[in-house]
C-alpha cells in the first residue's frame, strides 16, 4: 500500500531523517526480549482489545507460541512466509511478534481483493501458511483449490470470533489455531509454553513484512520491509510524536497497510507503551474507543477524519485523551475542524510504503504544500526532464497544470526502499537512472514548495485503499458494448480519489445506465470500492502515436465540460445511488463548490 498526504497541519514539526533515529535494538527478537525482561516494561499493557489486555510480558510469551507454530510449518528450502487474512485482532500482532522472533515474514493479505486477485497475491508472495478467521473463510474457500498449499496449511482462529457478514454460512475448511499452537509448542496438555530454543537470532536485514502497495496495471507490488526498516521507522515515529511508555496508541486502520504497522504499532514496541485495536474503523466508535483505551495517539490514512467530523457534535467532544494524530490525505478544512473540535494536534504528512521521498515540513511551507523539497526532490515529465515551475493567477489558481505537473522523483536514490518482492522489473523501473520514481504526481513552485497532484494514472486510492486500474479496465472491457475502457482516479472532494472510467462503445451502441449498473454490480472480481463513480462515454480517447492512452490527459479533464467537450456523455453514481444518472451542469457546479468549501479548490483546477 502506498500512502501520500496533501497537507501538513503542524508545519513546525519535521520528520527525523533515517540517520537521526538509531535502532532501538539489534533486531526484532532482541527488542521483544527486552520488553519481556525489563521490569519497567514487562508489566505494562501492550495490547488492548475490547475488555481484554495483554502486558508486554504476556504479549511476548504469546509471540513465542506463534513463533513455534511458524517453525513447525516451515518447509526447508521455501521462503519463510506467513499470510495473514485477519481483521485488526490481537492475533495479527501476535503473529507479527512471532515472526520477528524466528525470522519469518508476514504477508498482509488484503481482504478487499477477492477471487483471482487474492489468490494471485498469496501465490506471488510464496505464502506457505495462511492464518485467517471465520468471517474471511467465505473469501478463502473459492480460491483454496488454487493455492500452492493444502487446507492443512490454512489455520483458522476462533479466539476473537465475529459473526459472518449478513448471516452468511461459514465454510468448514482449515485447522483450528488453538490446536495448532498447542501442537507446535508441545503443550497440548495445557502446560505453559516454553521460550523458543536458544540460538534463533534473526539478522536485522531479515524481511519482517511484505506490504502490498499500489501496482501498475499488471498487479499490486509487495514492498520488502526488513526488521531494520520497521525498527528504524518505529523509532522515528516515536521521536516525532513524542511518545513514552505511558502512551497508548489506537489502531483502527487495517494492519495489512503500512500506515497501521509503521505508525500505529511499531512505536509501541520501541517505547514499551500500549496499543488498542479496533477490528475496523468506525466513525461513531472512534471517540468511545479512544476514551475506553485511554489512547493518546492514533494513525489514519484517507478519509477517517472526514467521517469522524461528520458525526453529530457534542459539547464534550474535546474531553478525550488523544494528544496527537499522524496520517495523510486529510483536506485542510477537515484537519482544522477535527483538531479544533477534539483538541488534537494533527500531523498530516507525506510518505509512502517504499519510503523513497522525504520533504522538509517546516513553518516556511505554504498552506496545502507537503513541505519544502530539497535539491534532490524534483518533478519530471514522461521523458525525465524537469517540469517548469508552477504558475498562479492573482486568485492563487494554478494556471499551467498541463505543463508543471509531473512525477515526483528523488535524484539521490532509493533511501529506505528495499525493493519489491518477486518483481525485479518493478524494482528496476522504480530505481531507473539511479533515481527513486515515486509514481506520485506533483508540482513545485518558485520557493520549492512541493504540492501533491494525485498519483500515477494507473494507481487509484479510495477510502485509504490503493488498487491498480488494470483489473478494472480488463473487467469493463468484457462488456459486449465496450471497445476500449480506460480507468483512472479523479480527486475526491475530501481525500484520495474517486474511480472514473472512460468508455469507447461499439458503433451503434448507446449507454444504458440501468443495464450497465446491473452488469457492473454482477462482476465477481470487482469490489464495491473498485466500481466507477463516474463514467464518461466518448468517441475516442487521447492517445500517443503508438496508440497508448494518455491517462494524464484524462485525469486533467476530470468531469469538466470546458475540458472534455459537449459531445461526450457523463454519468455518476454516488455512494447511495441505485443506478447511474446523468452528470449535468448543476452537478458540476456543486462538485466545484464542494472542493472550495473543503479548502481543496486547487484540485479542481489540476
Amino acid at each position: 500500500m502506498s500512502y501520500t498526504a496533501r497537507a501538513v497541519s503542524s508545519p513546525s514539526t519535521s520528520v527525523p531523517a533515517p540517520g537521526q533515529a538509531p535502532l532501538p535494538a539489534p533486531n526484532a527478537a532482541a527488542l521483544l526480549r527486552r520488553n519481556a525482561a525489563d521490569p519497567a516494561i514487562a508489566g505494562r499493557p501492550a495490547v488492548k482489545f475490547g475488555a481484554e489486555v495483554w502486558t508486554h510480558g504476556e504479549y511476548v510469551a504469546e509471540c513465542h507460541r506463534w513463533g513455534r507454530l511458524f517453525l513447525a510449518h516451515h518447509r526447508d528450502g521455501q521462503p519463510f512466509h506467513v499470510g495473514l487474512l485477519l481483521d485488526n485482532t490481537p492475533d495479527y500482532l501476535f503473529a507479527l511478534g512471532g515472526a520477528g522472533l524466528v525470522g519469518a515474514t508476514i504477508v498482509g493479505v488484503n481482504h478487499t481483493r477477492v477471487g483471482e486477485a487474492m489468490r494471485r497475491d498469496i501465490a506471488h508472495t510464496d505464502v506457505e501458511l495462511l492464518v485467517t478467521e471465520p468471517r474471511h473463510l467465505a473469501e478463502v474457500q473459492p480460491v483454496a483449490g488454487g493455492l500452492p498449499f493444502g487446507e492443512e496449511r490454512i489455520v483458522v482462529s476462533h479466539r476473537f470470533d465475529d459473526p459472518a457478514p449478513d448471516g452468511q454460512p461459514v465454510p468448514s475448511i482449515g485447522v483450528d489455531l488453538d490446536a495448532a499452537l498447542a501442537a507446535a509448542s508441545g503443550t497440548a496438555s495445557g502446560a505453559a509454553s516454553p521460550d523458543l530454543d536458544a540460538g534463533i537470532e534473526p539478522d536485522v536485514s531479515t524481511t519482517w513484512a511484505l506490504i502490498f502497495t499500489s501496482g501498475t496495471s499488471a498487479a499490486p507490488k509487495a514492498v520488502i520491509c526488513s526488521q531494520r526498516r520497521l525498527l528504524q521507522t518505529g523509532a522515528r515515529m516515536a521521536m516525532l510524536l513524542g511518545l513514552g511508555p505511558d502512551d497508548t496508541g489506537y489502531v483502527c486502520m487495517p494492519l495489512f497497510h503500512s500506515n497501521a504497522v509503521m505508525v500505529g504499532w511499531m512505536p509501541s514496541l520501541v517505547t514499551g507503551c500500549a496499543v488498542g485495536l479496533a477490528r475496523r474503523f468506525s466513525a461513531s466508535g472512534w471517540l468511545p474507543d479512544v476514551r475506553r483505551y485511554g489512547a493518546t495517539y492514533f494513525n489514519y490514512t484517507g478519509k477517517p477524519l472526514s467521517y469522524i467530523v461528520a458525526t453529530p457534535e457534542r459539547a464534550d467532544d474535546a474531553d478525550n485523551p488523544v494528544r496527537v494524530a499522524f496520517g495523510n490525505e486529510g483536506s485542510p478544512d477537515v484537519l482544522e475542524r477535527f483538531s479544533t473540535r477534539f483538541g488534537v494536534q494533527v500531523i498530516d504528512a507525506f510518505g509512502a510504503t517504499e519510503g523513497g521521498i522525504a520533504v522538509n515540513r517546516d513553518a516556511s511551507a505554504k498552506p496545502g504544500a507537503m513541505g519544502i523539497a530539497g535539491d534532490n526532490i524534483i518533478v519530471v515529465d514522461e521523458d525525465g526532464e524537469p517540469c517548469p515551475v508552477a504558475e498562479f493567477d492573482l486568485d492563487g489558481r494554478l494556471t499551467n497544470a498541463d505543463r508543471c505537473v509531473g512525477e515526483i522523483v528523488n535524484t539521490a536514490g532509493a533511501g529506505p526502499f528495499e525493493g519489491y518482492y518477486n518483481n525485479p522489473e518493478a524494482t528496476a523501473k522504480t530505481l531507473r537512472n539511479g533515481w527513486y520514481w515515486s509514481g506520485d504526481l506533483g508540482y513545485l513552485d518558485a520557493e520549492r514548495n512541493l504540492f501533491f497532484a494525485g498519483r500515477n494514472a494507473d494507481w487509484i486510492r479510495v477510502d485509504g485503499e490503493n488498487f491498480p486500474a488494470g483489473p478494472i479496465e480488463a473487467a469493463l472491457a468484457t462488456h459486449p458494448d465496450v471497445v476500449i475502457a480506460a480507468v483512472y482516479g479523479v480527486p475526491d472532494v475530501n481525500a484520495g480519489d474517486q474511480v472514473m472510467a472512460a468508455l469507447v462503445l461499439r458503433g451503434g451502441a448507446t449507454f444504458d445506465p440501468e443495464r450497465f449498473t446491473a452488469w457492473v454490480d454482477g462482476l465477481a472480481d470487482i469490489g464495491a470500492k473498485w466500481r466507477p463513480r463516474f463514467v464518461r462515454v466518448t468517441a475516442e480517447l487521447p492517445s500517443t502515436g503508438t496508440n497508448k492512452v494518455v491517462k494524464r490527459t484524462l485525469v486533467h479533464q476530470q468531469v469538466r465540460r470546458d475540458r472534455i467537450g459537449a459531445d461526450d456523455g457523463l454519468w455518476v453514481r454516488e455512494r447511495d445511488d441505485p443506478v447511474y444518472r446523468p452528470f449535468g451542469p448543476a452537478d458540476e457546479e456543486a462538485r466545484r463548490a464542494a472542493f472550495v468549501a473543503a479548502g481543496r479548490d486547487r484540485f479542481w483546477d489540476l
